[in-house]
Order: C-alpha cells, then structure tokens, then sequence
C-alpha cells in the first residue's frame, strides 16, 4: 500500500506575548497529559511491527510447508493468501460508525463506476502478482526466495519516481544498486542449491517469478498511491480498508476463477488424501497460512496510520532477510558465502533507503518549525516518523 501518509504525534503550543506564569503551567500539565498517549503510540507501533513480522514470516515458512508435504496447486496456495480479507470486515464498519462532520468525504467521492473500475484493476493486478509469488515460492528454496523478494524496495522507489514524483538522490541510488546487486548475485547460486525434484528449468522459472512478483508488488504500490492522490483524494482509515477489501474480494474471486479454469480443482480430493501429514493438518496448515497473511496485513494497516506507509513497507522489506535465517534453522537451506553476501548487501541497501528518508523527515521538520515561527506557533514532535518523498 504505496499511500504517502504522514501521520505525526506532536504538540502545538501557541506563544503568545507577555505571557504569564500560569500559560506556563497550563503548558506544563498539557505535556504530562500526553505522556500517556506517547507511551501507548509506541505500543501501537510495537505491535504492528510484531505482526508484521511475524505473520510474513509464518506465512512464508507455512506456505513452504504446504508444497513440501505434498502440496502442489499454485492457484489453492494463492488463494490462501487473499481469501482471509473478511476479518477486516468488522473494523471496516467500526470506522464507518465513527463519522464526523470533519470528515464529510460523500461530496468528493467518485462515482461507483470509477471506484469499482480501480478496486477490479488492483485487485486482478493483486491476483496475478500472487501467482507469481506461489510459483516463486513452489520452485525455490526460502532463503533464496525471501532474499530476491527485498528487491520489492527497489521496484517500489523506481515506478514511484515514474507515477509518484519520488526523488532519486545519491542515497536512493545506492540502495537500488545494493538492491539489484544483491538479487542479482543470487542469480549465480550453483545447482545444489536447487530443492531436490526440481529441474533446472523450473528453478529458472522460480527466479524469474519471483522477480516478477516484487515488481509487481512495487507497481502495485505507486498505483495504490496514485488513485489515492489523483482519484480518491483522501487516505482515511476508512477508505484505506475499504480499498483492501475490494481489492481482495475481486482478487479472491479472480483466483478462485484461475483454480476452475486451469483445471487444478479436480486434483485437490487426491491432494488432501495423499498429504503427508494427513488431511487434518492439511486443512491446519492452509488455515494457518491464510490467518498468518491477514495478520501481516492488519500490522500493515496498523503502521500505516501510526507512522507512515514507508515505514509499513519498509518495516515488511527489513523482515525478509531474517526468514532466510528461519529458512536455515526450519529448512535446512545452505547459506553460503554468495546467500550471505547478498544478505548483508541488502541490509545495506535497506539502511540507505532509510536514512534518506530520515534526512528528508528531518528537512521537513526544520521548515515545518520555521513556518510555525513566522506564525508564533511552536511545533514539538514527540515521535520522529520517515516521511514519504511525494509532491
């Protein structure tokens, strides 16, 4: 969700000539009051940061388990990871029953054929790149996979300089070298890296997938942001579910039509019979990934609103690496020195997109101040929050 939102805990303190003694007090308890509300932001934020990471990672790991005990439908495996958008149904109408005269966004609304023309387009772009990202998934090894799909980060900086008006500046440069270097490497990995019953064609087709699938998730990003800037016009919690919802409905609906027409359906009565495990654990295990990925998605939301969408991506991005890590321990995946190289040069990558966009909250904030001088305002950030370069 590529949303340029800046959603800042701060106080604004108006400074008035000849103050008194008892503005200063009032000052002072003011400040003592929002403490709390300080402490449960971080709260807030350390645990959709918690859910995250865990829910990516479970759902990798899960979603590796499936086609290893005998798993083998691309479409079913997709399917699971957009099919559990109903639990954010409930928060959906909660924010619907919090409507306030401030937010009166009925008059700017656009009409339902143009809302249901970007919900059907993103949601289908959503299905395809999912399909992607199970076909990755089903042909390469974890930590491999979870590697090459950092490169999401590079994808998305270049199509938001493209669609969002991103700057590229030496440090944003330097990650998308480290980035595509970093996949790139991977590329050069020996044949005994291969998973075993894979032929080398279908480990090419896994690399290039997976690929594909960043890509995609990068363009999906800038075009989430783009009709929330030019269309939509506005980023409320409520019409930020609103778009997951739809955008997950019509991508359910697209692959449960991709699991009919390609035929696989007819194979998933012998599939749970034959699952390893036996079929309880096959229902478990697909319940499990489903649940996983709409945790992750919740924390998503939830860091969104709290901080910001870079941070929400970026955040996601940052847990990659460490399932290649779980990957090793769970899966037994060599790490060998090429996998290491290329995990520390994505970490890198990942700190220079970072401080480029801490060096840009903290431009913003300098100007912010200024302004807020020239108009006897004072502005005290209490939560330092990256902010998205877009104009």
């Amino acid at each position: 969700m590529g949303k340029a939102q800046d959603v800042q805990l701060h106080i604004v303190v108006q400074e008035v000539k000849g103050a008194n003694s008892l503005e200063s007090t009032n000052f002072t308890h003011q400040s003592t009051i929002s403490q709390p509300k300080v402490s449960k932001s971080w709260l807030r934020v350390a645990v959709y940061t918690l859910f995250v990471l865990s829910g990516q990672s479970a759902a990798i790991l899960l979603g590796r388990l499936y086609y290893d005990e005998g798993g083998k439908s691309k479409w079913l495996a997709t399917l699971v990871q957009l099919i559990g958008f109903p639990v954010l149904i409930p928060y959906y109408c909660i924010s619907s029953s919090k409507k306030t005269a401030k937010n009166n966004v009925e008059k700017t609304r656009p009409s339902s054929l143009v809302l249901a023309s970007i919900y059907v387009s993103l949601g289908l772009l959503l299905a395809a790149d999912s399909v992607l990202y199970s076909t990755g998934l089903l042909y390469l090894p974890v930590s491999m996979f979870s590697l090459i799909c950092v490169s999401q980060l590079a994808f998305n900086a270049f199509f938001s300089f493209l669609l969002n008006s991103q700057k590229f500046t030496p440090y944003i440069i330097n990650s998308l070298f480290l980035l595509t270097v970093s996949s790139s490497l991977l590329m050069f990995n020996t044949n005994s890296e291969i998973p075993s019953g894979i032929s080398r064609d279908k480990y090419t087709v896994g690399l290039v997938c997976t690929i594909g699938s960043s890509a995609g998730y990068g363009l999906m990003l800038s075009l989430t942001q783009l009709s929330f800037q030019k269309v939509l016009k506005t980023e409320t919690f409520r019409a930020v579910l609103e778009m997951m919802i739809y955008q997950s409905l019509a991508a359910s609906s697209a692959t449960v039509l991709g699991l009919f027409i390609s035929g696989e359906w007819k194979g998933l009565k012998r599939e749970m019979e034959e699952f390893e495990p036996g079929m309880s654990s096959y229902f478990v295990i697909l319940g499990s990934t489903a649940m996983a990925w709409q945790i992750f998605t919740v924390g998503t939301i939830g860091l969104i609103f709290e901080v910001s969408s870079l941070f929400s991506n970026v955040i996601s991005v940052l847990g990659l690496p460490f399932v290649t890590v779980l990957a090793v321990i769970f899966f037994h995946d060599a790490m060998d020195g090429l996998k290491a190289t290329a995990m520390l040069l994505a970490l890198w990558g990942f700190a220079s997109y970072i401080y480029q966009h801490y060096l840009d909250d903290s431009e913003g904030k300098v100007q912010n101040n200024g302004n807020a001088d020239n108009n006897n305002v004072k502005e005290i950030s209490l939560i330092p929050l990256l902010k998205e370069v877009s104009h």
